[in-house]
């Protein structure tokens, strides 16, 4: 997904920034679906939470605001109009990351017939950011449901487990030696000492969790996924 999953490296809950408060309540979704992404804020629609839980899992991300501000314009009849974006990306390092992203999140059917509404809407974004010095994106599903976001689900819940540090060292150790394997082969590694695969396999999705071990997350992530040491580039 363009400037949001560009690396297998997360963000911690300490790491990112508490979200700010949006300028508008969270509305009733006219979808049916409404939540809350722990550490993010609330969602309107599961496309919108599926954009969450993949800046959530970003580790280049600093903070993250849901309908961070209203920008006023004009329509082309002179009428005073408002738009709320989706949510405003600011980046750690935008050396690395680039300058902050306000978006808007939509399915690709909604444009069928809102067309007209919404393109001065974006024309307004899009002239409010190049007057800050931020960009303004449309993300759609296309960009969103990828392979990465649900690696990203998958392997979120294994960020903050406690784990075995015998069995970290011996994955990291074998990667290393190895210079290129598959989560199969180290298992192997593993398993060859003696220690059990229910052990194992955790450890082992949390160190390519935490970005310890590299893997291409922009491909469907399996036993036979190439894998790597990524301690070079690891920040403690």
């Amino acid at each position: 997904m363009r400037d949001v999953s560009q690396t297998n490296r997360p963000v911690t809950e300490t790491q990112m920034s508490s979200p700010a408060k949006p300028v508008r309540k969270t509305n009733r979704s006219s979808r049916g679906v409404r939540g809350l992404v722990p550490s993010m804020g609330h969602y309107e629609s599961a496309l919108e939470r599926d954009m969450m839980e993949l800046i959530r899992f970003d580790r280049r991300v600093g903070s993250f605001t849901a309908q961070p501000l209203t920008i006023s314009y004009s329509s082309i009849d002179g009428k005073a109009c408002s738009y709320t974006p989706d949510g405003l990306i600011t980046f750690v390092d935008q050396s690395i990351g680039g300058a902050p992203i306000l978006y808007e999140i939509k399915y690709r059917e909604d444009f069928r017939g809102n067309w007209r509404v919404l393109m001065p809407k974006f024309r307004a974004a899009k002239k409010y950011c190049a007057e800050v010095g931020w960009r303004f994106h449309v993300y759609t599903e296309n960009e969103v449901r990828t392979p990465y976001l649900a690696n990203t689900k998958f392997l979120w819940p294994f960020i903050g487990r406690s784990v075995d540090l015998a069995i970290c060292s011996i994955l990291l150790d074998s990667v290393l030696r190895l210079g290129m394997a598959t989560p199969e082969i180290l298992l192997r590694e593993a398993l060859a000492l003696k220690y059990d695969t229910g052990r194992v396999i955790p450890v082992l999705w949390h160190l390519i969790a935490v970005g310890r071990i590299g893997c291409d997350l922009q491909e469907k992530l399996t036993l036979s996924s190439r894998v790597w040491s990524a301690e070079e580039i690891h920040l403690e």
